[in-house]
């Protein structure tokens, strides 16, 4: 038995503080959540004044792998699985340095995905805890066709969501629109796929208790997402030839269905808005706070683990795409809340993680300061907990890029 005792306890559930607080574990497991001395006798005790503790946070969207370059013609890239696996561990760890305890994988080649989430639920490596997607379902020729996931019809998109069931898939990734990482793909304001074929792999996924993420910018994607039941939307940007267009009926209708939406936001964007130009990433920005205004559930994601014009988007970067959110608008409290037990809800595994109560997993992190006062504060981390397990990596830098 251990006790964590801290300045103060957010359970992750909306105002719920615990000055003085103090969170009970045995091995892997929360056993309870209370003040100062309710959680009894402990062989070991944590005492961290001027600290919070609070649920370890979630990357809803992140790519441990993904490839720097691919050969269209060869269909391959010039980096080997066995060392795509190492840079994908390396992303690993420093996600998990950054205080994130789950984060879900949405893109790998080869089912890498899972020799990586098997590794580090064993304790061979060194990471949080990854709900992984595996291969991305697309057309022939479209976005991330290189990891392995085309399909054209409704008989080959069942066919592929079901081979990626079979290989352990914790949920189904498609790409409901174009995208502009892919070269030769349809851009993002192009829809891939309408709503019946969506509804396949929701039903395929269904049929495992399985969620569905959809890759959207267009507007007729998110349509159809909606349309199709898709658990999370990812974007969302309301994408056309000529930039963001928010659509604020179609907004209400993603709010009215409940669908969560990740809308990817991460603290590159400032290094990619000198690059980009203002216009095109303002306007985004502009969506984010709207999409709040419509009552629209999102949660917190970076799609870290690329490039773009030149700027990377590193798993460790983390915090700074919270603060894009604060920069729009939200509150600490609402941040907190959609990086934990929200993200935790859309990811499908709110019932073990997500929030600190007893019973859940002991994914916990520890900061000097308090995140609800000063949100960079959950950069000054103490402690890291996966499943009861100190992970904490920070000041560990490796020479080369882990970002594709």
């Amino acid at each position: 038995m251990r006790i964590i005792r801290a300045a103060k306890v957010l359970t992750g559930h909306p105002g719920e503080v615990i000055a003085g607080g103090e969170v009970l574990i045995d091995g892997s497991t929360i056993v309870s959540v209370g003040p100062r001395g309710s959680g009894g006798d402990a062989a070991e005790i944590v005492d961290l004044p001027g600290h919070t503790v609070l649920p370890g946070l979630i990357d809803a969207h992140v790519h441990l792998g993904f490839d720097a370059k691919v050969d269209p013609l060869t269909r391959r890239s010039p980096e080997s699985d066995h060392h795509l696996l190492l840079r994908m561990a390396e992303n690993a760890r420093k996600l998990v340095s950054a205080g994130v305890t789950t984060c879900r994988d949405l893109g790998s080649r080869g089912f890498l995905d899972l020799a990586l989430r098997d590794a580090v639920e064993e304790g061979l490596a060194v990471g949080p805890h990854i709900v992984a997607a595996t291969r991305p379902i697309t057309i022939t020729g479209g976005h991330c066709w290189y990891m392995g996931g085309e399909a054209d019809d409704e008989p080959a998109v069942r066919r592929v969501a079901r081979e990626n069931l079979r290989a352990g898939a914790d949920c189904l990734k498609v790409m409901a629109s174009g995208g502009l990482m892919t070269p030769g793909a349809p851009p993002s304001w192009a829809q891939q796929y309408g709503t019946d074929l969506l509804k396949a792999v929701v039903e395929e996924a269904a049929s495992r208790g399985k969620g569905v993420a959809a890759h959207a910018h267009a507007h007729a994607s998110i349509r159809s997402c909606v349309e199709a039941g898709v658990t999370t939307i990812e974007h969302c940007t309301f994408f056309t030839p000529s930039g963001h267009e928010f659509d604020a009926e179609l907004a209400d209708l993603v709010a009215a269905s409940g669908t969560y939406v990740c809308p990817t936001v991460h603290g590159s964007l400032w290094r990619m808005r000198e690059s980009h130009g203002p216009e095109m990433l303002d306007a985004w920005l502009n969506s984010v706070a709207a999409m709040r205004e419509a009552g629209i559930r999102l949660i917190a994601g970076t799609d870290a683990g690329f490039a773009s014009a030149g700027v990377a988007n590193p798993t460790d970067g983390y915090v700074g795409g919270l603060e894009v959110f604060a920069q729009v608008g939200y509150g600490n409290a609402e941040i907190v809340e959609l990086a934990t037990v929200r993200a935790a809800d859309a990811c499908g595994v709110g019932e073990v993680t997500g929030s600190l109560e007893a019973g859940k997993r002991a994914d916990l992190i520890a900061v000097a300061g308090d995140p609800l006062t000063r949100l960079a504060d959950l950069r000054n981390l103490t402690l890291v907990l996966v499943s009861g397990r100190a992970v904490t990596q920070a000041g560990v830098d490796t020479v080369t890029p882990s970002v594709g």
